[in-house]
């Protein structure tokens, strides 16, 4: 389909006139609407739950293991009876 073909086949489609909308068209899209935003909020809802409930559990570990302790030495034994 060349670039005359394409015009003629959009005024013909311009010329067909309007299409009548289904009056529940509106409504049904607003109840999707509003499915989608409650969907999505719960969504960003349990997100931030789980990353709450990581940085406390991450909290929890870095207090009982304190990873920025250096170990002890296993090379050397301890030097005792001096």
């Amino acid at each position: 389909m060349n670039r005359s073909e394409r015009e003629a086949a959009v005024r013909r489609i311009m010329e067909q006139g309007t299409v009548a909308v289904p009056p529940e068209l509106c409504a049904d899209a607003v109840r999707h609407g509003d499915r989608l935003l409650r969907r999505w909020r719960l969504v960003r809802r349990v997100l931030w739950l789980l990353a709450w409930a990581a940085a406390v559990a991450f909290a929890v570990w870095a207090a009982d293991a304190h990873p920025w302790v250096e170990p002890p030495s296993q090379t050397t034994p301890p030097v005792t009876g001096w």
